[in-house]
Order: C-alpha cells, then structure tokens, then sequence
C-alpha cells in the first residue's frame, strides 16, 4: 500500500464508538467542552454529492438544488447551530471540484478559499457511491492540516446499489470523524453538527516520486507559516494552483514554484498535476477496496427500471426518441396547459373580465387627472398593460415552465443530454458540458451567463456567453414566443426552430474558428436518475417563483411606465418614425410593434409579450409573426443580463456581443421576410 499516515493532531476526542455498520448514530462529543470553531466551516467534494442539499439542511437556508453538477458556481453563505444549539458558526457552501488544482473557474472559487486559511473546518461531503472519488480529496486535506470531517452523504443510493461503505473503518484510516447522511431526508444531520465541534485534521499522505518530493523540500522554506502547512500549499502550488489563491505568498516562493514545476516535469516527462493525482489516486483506491463491499443481492424492479431507462436515455438512436418524448411532454405541459388553458383563465377571464373593467370604473370615477388615470388604466398603464402582462400572460407560462424544468433537473436527465449534445458541441469548439449553462439559459439568460464558470477555458466561457444572449431565450420570453406560435401552423414553428438553431450552430462555429485559445477535454459524471423529489420540486419552484416576482415584475412595471413617458412626450412616434425603415421595409413588420422592440432592451420576454398581444388582436399576419418571433428571440440581452456579461468578461466584450447580437438579429429577421416574400407557400 503505497501510502503513509501522518501524525494525527485532532481538534477535538474520537467518539469511543465509530459508526458501526448501517448505523447512522454518533456519539457526540463532551457537553462541558466549548466548541473549538471561530472561522467559518466549508462545504467542500466533488460535483453533484449533494453539498445544496446539505447545506439547506444545516443552515435552514435554501440554494438551488439539481441533479447535475454546476448549479452552485458561486460561495453561499449561512449560518449552522453546533450541537445542543450552544453555539453558531457561519457555513459557506462552494462549487463542487475534482482537486484543487483550480482548472475551471468555479473550481478556483473553491481552490482559493480552501488554501487562502480562512476556515476553522471543512465539511468533505462524499458520495456513498464513489469513496474513491472523495479520498482524492481527502489526501490533500490531510497534506494541509486543514481539520475536516468527512460526510458520507447518499447512503441510501449506495445501498439501493448494493454497495456498504464502512465508516469505522474509513475513520481510523482517513483519522477524521465520519459521518452518514442523507441529506434530502435530514437523517444524520444531528450527527454531523455534533461533530462539527471537533473536527480533526487528517493523517493521509501519498508517497511522491522523487522529484516531486525534492522540490517539495526546496519549495517549503520559501513559504510563510499559515493555518495551512507549507507541504501542503507547496504540493498544491507545484500541482497548479500558482501564487494567486493566497495572498501571503511572496512572489519569490511563487515564482520558485513555477521553476521547480517546470524541473519536475522536465525529469518525470509528465505533468507535475498528473503524478501528484497518480500518487493519490493510489491512496484512494487503497482504502476504497478496503472499506467499501458489493452486497450481493437481487436489484428491485425499480432499479432495473432505472438501469434501462439510464440505457436508453444515452443510445444513439433511443436517445433521440426519449428526447422527442421529452420534448413532446413539455410542450404539451407548458405550451398548450400553461401557454394556452391558464393564460386564458387569468388574461380573458380574472384580468380582461373582472379586475380591467373594474378598475377602470373606479379610475374614472374617483380619478379625475386624465394622466394619472391613464398612467393607471389606459393603453399603457400600469395595471391594464404591466400586470397583466407579468401575472396573467407571462407568469401562468412561466411558472409550468419551472415546474417542467425542475423535473428534469431532479430526474437526472440534463447531463445525459449533454452527453448526447457531446459530438454536435465539438463543432463549435466546446463539449457537452457547455450544455449544462445553455440549458440553464431556458430558466434565466443571467444565472447562465455565471454559471460558464464550470466550462474550463476562456474560450469556451466566451463562445457559450456569446450563445446565450444570441439563441437561447430565456424562459419567460420562450414561453411567450411558443404561445405566438402556437397559434399559427407547425410549418412556423419548424421554420423558427430550424433558424435559431442554425444560426446558433453557424455563429458558434464561426466563434470558435476566430477566437483564439483551446478547448477542453469533456469529463462529466452522470449521477444516477432519480424520482424527482415532490418537496424538493415545490421548494425549488417556488425560490423561481419568487425571483421572477421580485425581479421580473418591477422590470415589467418599469417598462410600461417607460411607454407611457415616450408616448406623453412624443418620443414614441418619433422613434416609430426612426425605426420605421426597419420595420416596415427590412423586416416588413408594423409600426406599431417598434415599442415592443424598444421595451425589448429592458426585458426580452416583455418585447415578445408586446409582439403576442398585437398578435392576438390580429395585427399581425402569419409572416410578420414569424419574423417578429425570430427577431425578438435573437434580439440583444436584457440590461440584467449584459451587466452580468460585463461582470464576468469585462466592458469591451458586454458591448461587444450587444452589438453583435442586435446587428444580427435584424439581419437575420430581414433575411427571413425575403425569403417568406419569395416563397410565401412555406407556411
């Protein structure tokens, strides 16, 4: 066994009783002992292990929560009573990482507050699944001295698996406290705040080659004596990490690093990172054979269910047919029950039917201001044009949608799209993981845009950016264009599919040829399919539910109240006047849908709400409707989602794809009017 034990130095007793077999009961440790946490406890493992869950669960806190990796790319903040309530710590939760080698920047988020010192404890969240996979992570824990415990979450998919992990065991190998849980149905919860008041700093240490080990030694004199141990920061450092994660670091010792580096991998002939994993993968599967046993047993039903489905959902051609399904069960839910039976509930009959007509009675009557009347009731006032937009068209889609959403999300399904996608995404210089954030831009353009995090290069970072705020309509402004299209023919909708995807295709191919840098390899675990959770989908639906009536709303309000200050001032007819060759001639649409493009700068979703009631009151034909739906699709970002562009790469390229998008948008638009001109049969 090529691996050696450190000296353990525990911050707090080993429980006289390690966990023994299935039992989830630790004993907690002394009542009389204050707890030794002043810093804040990490949530630290690998993607998907359920860190989300966990830490709603400790913290009472609610994070989003899916069955794929990605969803967590930034640190969320909390705060967790230890045992017996006595006393609370602030809790952060991090992007899930493979290592702390920071290849991609959500796993930097996590590498540089591992390593800046910072916390008094980590909570190393593993998957019951695959030990093996978190003992790589617990060797460099131990390598820094960083007190940790180690929650084995998900016990209960490993044994529906067949697969027994033995904590003790595990314990006494590892020299920290190990604690099974179930995170979604809060079982060994308590355990895990119990021992949270003494965590110990492991005692695993892999053996290095020879050349790494020397530079380990030449390296650890140049380095300040922190909370973390110089060994650690130093294999970290000679493994990848460089200078940046920690401030204290003298730029003399970092720049000996990256010499010692280069010396390593001139005398192995590979890479520093690769044998520093090597030499800890051995440790991890040392102790994964050991403490981990296959139960023989015969699968249930559901399981082999699950193994078939899991089967199809990745085959070539089976693949494509549950993805049809998919698809086909979407839209039924959310284009024909929420875009058509509720919109005409609440638009036609709550809204149309009772509150308009009664507000504006009671605005005649008690406001006798005609512009403070209009500003309520009239053509765009507040409540006859921006509530019921927001309420009784968008938020009846919206809302089916998030639910629709969270199902596949919680299923698993989403990284078994990706692998699919895998082979038509390496066409535009990306992989099937770049599918994770466009998916994501179905929910939200902005949280997208951030969640690029997880792609690895800049250049994909930049190519996926690019392809949200061009092609990927956000939910709101997706269920508003299917609704439009929904009332014209199949042949529409084949045709407005057909040209978002292929100028997404075009453009992202295009991207990758003229943008410099490289691509990455695609590694993604797919976690297991799943039934998706009633609670977890009700609180998940409900956070969405509540963000679009916190941050859409008043952006609806706000853009009605727009309209209606350039139409008093006359600004709307002189820009109907100026955009009016555009419209009518470019793009062969009326001038009157020039305020729905205009609003479209605040919110895309509120310009494709404009564009669906002219629709609905039959001002527009079926061509100008196809036009409308393709140009507004691809119109510019909303402001929150370019100023989340900005945050992430900078002013130069926010405006720069602004005005790239819009400048095809209505090129594209344009295009597609001729050809409806030339060949009107297509519909």
């Amino acid at each position: 066994m090529s691996f050696r034990r450190s000296s353990p130095e525990p911050a707090g007793p080993l429980p006289d009783h390690p966990l023994p077999g299935p039992s989830i009961a630790t004993e907690a440790p002394p009542a009389d002992r204050p707890s030794t946490l002043s810093r804040p406890v990490v949530l630290v493992g690998n993607p998907n292990v359920g860190k989300s869950v966990l830490f709603g669960a400790l913290s009472r806190s609610y994070v989003t929560v899916s069955n794929y990796p990605g969803t967590t790319v930034e640190i969320a903040s909390g705060s967790v009573e230890l045992a017996r309530g006595t006393s609370s710590v602030t809790l952060l939760d991090t992007p899930g990482t493979h290592c702390f080698a920071g290849a991609s920047e959500d796993e930097r988020v996590t590498r540089d507050l591992v390593l800046s010192g910072r916390p008094s404890a980590i909570v190393l969240v593993a998957d019951a699944k695959n030990v093996e996979r978190a003992l790589l992570l617990a060797v460099p824990l131990s390598e820094m001295g960083v007190p940790f415990v180690l929650c084995l979450n998900m016990v209960d998919e490993a044994d529906s698996r067949r697969l027994r992990v033995d904590p003790a065991a595990l314990a006494q190998d590892v020299g920290v406290e190990v604690v099974p849980t179930v995170a979604t149905r809060r079982v060994g919860i308590e355990n895990l705040r119990a021992a949270l008041e003494r965590p110990r700093r492991g005692q695993l240490a892999a053996v290095y080659p020879r050349a790494i080990e020397q530079a380990v030694d030449r390296l650890v004199p140049l380095l300040p004596e922190t909370s973390v141990r110089p060994r650690g920061l130093a294999l970290a450092l000679l493994s990848g990490a460089g200078p940046r994660p920690v401030a204290s670091v003298p730029q003399a010792a970092a720049r000996a690093a990256e010499r010692l580096r280069e010396e390593v991998e001139r005398s192995l002939g590979q890479p520093a990172s690769y044998a520093i994993s090597r030499a800890r993968l051995e440790v991890a599967r040392s102790i994964a054979s050991r403490v981990v046993a296959r139960q023989e047993r015969r699968a249930s039903p559901a399981s082999r269910l699950a193994a078939r489905l899991d089967r199809l959902s990745t085959h070539p051609v089976g693949g494509l047919a549950v993805l049809g399904a998919v698809l086909y069960a979407a839209y039924q839910f959310v284009g024909v029950f929420g875009a058509g039976t509720l919109v005409d509930l609440l638009e036609d009959g709550l809204f149309n039917g009772w509150i308009n007509p009664a507000a504006s009675a009671i605005a005649d009557r008690w406001i006798p201001w005609a512009p403070v009347r209009d500003f309520v009731v009239g053509p765009y006032g507040i409540l006859t044009m921006g509530l019921t937009y927001a309420l009784a068209l968008v938020l009846p889609i919206v809302g089916t949608f998030f639910i629709a959403f969270g199902l596949l999300e919680d299923s698993g399904y989403l990284p078994r799209l990706a692998l699919m996608l895998n082979r038509a995404f390496r066409r535009m210089g990306l992989n099937g993981k770049a599918v994770l954030p466009m998916v994501l831009g179905l929910g939200c353009d902005t949280m997208a845009t951030l969640t690029t995090r997880i792609l690895e290069t800049r250049k994909e970072r930049l190519i996926v950016i690019l392809l949200l705020a061009l092609g990927v309509p956000c939910s709101a402004q997706l269920t508003v264009v299917l609704a439009m299209l929904g009332s014209a023919s199949a042949a529409a909708m084949g045709i407005w599919l057909a040209v978002i995807v292929g100028v997404v295709l075009l453009v992202g191919r295009l991207a990758a040829r003229l943008i410099p840098g490289r691509s990455s390899d695609f590694v993604l675990e797919l976690p297991p399919l799943r039934v998706p959770r009633p609670g977890n989908l009700l609180v998940k639906t409900l956070g969405r539910m509540e963000w679009y009536l916190k941050e859409a709303v008043p952006l609806f309000v706000a853009g009605t109240a727009l309209l209606f200050v350039a139409d008093r001032m006359g600004l709307l007819a002189q820009l109907e006047r100026i955009a009016g060759p555009v419209l009518e001639g470019a793009l062969g649409l009326p001038r009157t849908t020039a305020e729905a493009f205009i609003v479209g700068f605040l919110r895309r979703d509120f310009g494709a709400a404009g564009l669906y009631h002219l629709a609905e009151a039959g001002q527009l034909a079926a061509a100008q409707v196809l036009v409308a739906v393709v140009t507004i699709t691809l119109f510019v970002p909303c402001i929150a989602n370019f100023f989340m562009m900005v945050r992430e790469q900078g002013w130069k390229v926010g405006l720069a794809v602004a005005g790239f998008v819009f400048g095809l948008a209505i090129a594209v638009g344009a295009a597609l009017n001729a050809l409806l001109r030339a060949a009107p049969w297509l519909l």
